[in-house]
């Protein structure tokens, strides 16, 4: 089972998952909220079986019927603030270093307002934290900031 993001320029970002069983299945996040579901082949991972389009209400409704205790806290209907999680992969440079060290908020604007570990959350964490490989980054900022946290925290 694995997560891969990849950027897509001017259109926003495609997150592919593998399951277990080895069905591969690709999300689009457009910038203007448009989602798109896609189904692919298992020996062809570039043969679309299906697609299909959600809008922000019918992707929220579907995360909510996958997670039964999603985040509800925070509403962005209407403005534009997205949340999102960032995984902190193998190949980041940000792994074992201080979470200061991204300066997320000053190079993207985007905020970091928490640190998921696998049995373990840390909110509003510190400049002082240290990130680990396979943390999650809960950031919130603008579509724009939150896919340049997400290419910093990937690329450096």
């Amino acid at each position: 089972m694995g997560t891969r993001r990849t950027s897509l320029p001017g259109v926003g970002a495609q997150y592919d998952f593998t399951t277990e069983t080895g069905q591969h299945i690709s999300v689009v996040v457009h910038h203007d909220g448009r989602r798109f579901i896609g189904f692919y082949e298992q020996d062809d991972p570039d043969s679309c079986q299906l697609s299909v389009p959600l809008t922000t209400t019918e992707a929220t409704a579907l995360a909510h019927l996958i997670d039964s205790a999603p985040i509800d806290a925070v509403r962005t209907e209407g403005i534009d603030l997205v949340t999102e999680h960032i995984p902190l992969g193998s190949r980041s440079p940000y792994g074992g270093r201080l979470l200061g060290e991204t300066r997320a908020r000053t190079r993207t604007g985007a905020s970091i307002v928490a640190v998921l570990r696998t049995h373990s959350a840390h909110p509003s964490p510190e400049p002082d934290f240290r990130l680990a490989i396979g943390d999650t980054l809960v950031a919130v900022g603008t579509r724009e900031g939150v896919d340049a946290l997400s290419e910093i925290i990937a690329e450096g």
